[in-house]
């Protein structure tokens, strides 16, 4: 493979200008998508690469994006976000940019402090990934930069966001267990946390109320404080024939605690996850799970920045993305006469 492939090679291959593939290489209008591609497809395949110092000085650019994760989701036994950095991370260089990891601590978003990639302009947008306080939010809105929240969203409706359609697939997974016979179905996740876990506790709600089968105070049950560190699960006394745990570890950790008491899952009581990360599969049994479509909300989620980035004024509001159901054998089906 040569490692000084030109424009004017690619152009060659394909008969068509330097000046097509120019654009085609930078996404710049005036090339069709479907050329485009054919256009990034070969250039990959003849191992073109862009002079990326060149290009930053001619435009301006730093040809970096900052991916901002708060520090309390990338514990050791946290891995979905790192998941989502490593996708974000190959779309990027697609697109001949680079994913800059800066973990926010909770001392820096206390006080409101940026990271210092952005004022050594080190970046040319932000994903913001995983949601921050309220303050820390609106710091962000009021900087200059592009910037996308990734998988949490606000009540503020000038701020891009992708996330995934928590609602929609907690309603679906409790629409199933309700068809499996069950009933005392209890939500285990902190409501007041994180607009993800709210939605899908709002899908679950919504699917009780479907099926007239009353909200129970005592089986909403707290997973976690409000600086988002996982806490003991505090059964109710009754205990339920189903819970739908907001994210898959809660399911693994619920799993756990039900085996020490005694419980077999599924055969005392059922279990349901979401997010289809490795908790998922290392559970005994394996969590019935929502699949987070991390790919797809990758994709999205750098196609908008660098949208915005070539054009400062184009919004997109908020955007979901559909999740599917993984049907496994944490779920057992309660025959009724």
């Amino acid at each position: 493979m040569r490692s000084n492939v030109t424009m004017r090679d690619i152009a060659e291959r394909l008969n068509v200008s330097s000046v097509t593939v120019s654009k085609a290489l930078n996404d710049k209008d005036g090339v069709s998508e479907e050329l485009k591609e054919k256009i990034k497809k070969l250039a990959e395949e003849m191992g073109y690469r862009f002079n990326t110092v060149a290009k930053s000085m001619k435009e301006g650019l730093s040809y970096n994006i900052g991916v901002i994760i708060p520090e309390r989701f990338t514990g050791e036994a946290q891995s979905f976000y790192l998941k989502f950095y490593q996708h974000i991370s190959t779309v990027l260089e697609k697109y001949s940019y680079y994913g800059i990891i800066q973990l926010l601590s909770t001392k820096d978003e206390e006080n409101l402090i940026l990271p210092k990639i952005y004022y050594e302009n080190k970046v040319d947008g932000f994903i913001i990934l995983g949601q921050v306080n309220s303050s820390y939010i609106e710091l962000l809105r009021n900087v200059d930069i592009p910037k996308i929240f990734l998988d949490f969203y606000t009540d503020q409706s000038d701020i891009d966001s992708i996330v995934t359609d928590n609602f929609y697939g907690v309603y679906e997974l409790t629409n199933y267990l309700i068809k499996n016979g069950h009933k005392d179905i209890a939500y285990v996740g902190n409501i007041h946390s994180t607009s993800s876990i709210q939605d899908r506790f709002l899908g679950y709600y919504k699917s009780l109320l479907e099926h007239r089968i009353p909200l129970r105070q005592e089986f909403i049950i707290n997973d976690r404080d409000e600086e988002g560190k996982f806490i003991d699960i505090d059964l109710p006394s009754n205990l339920p024939s189903a819970f739908v745990c907001n994210c898959d570890q809660v399911g693994y950790l619920l799993i756990n605690k039900l085996r020490k008491l005694g419980y077999n899952v599924p055969e005392d009581c059922s279990v349901v996850g979401f997010d289809n990360d490795i908790y998922a599969t290392i559970t005994d049994p394996q969590l019935t799970t929502v699949e987070v479509d991390i790919e797809e909300m990758a994709k999205v989620a750098v196609k908008f920045v660098i949208e915005k980035i070539k054009n400062k004024n184009k919004t997109y509001g908020r955007v979901l993305i559909k999740g599917n159901i993984i049907f496994r054998d944490s779920v057992k089906e309660i025959k009724t006469r």
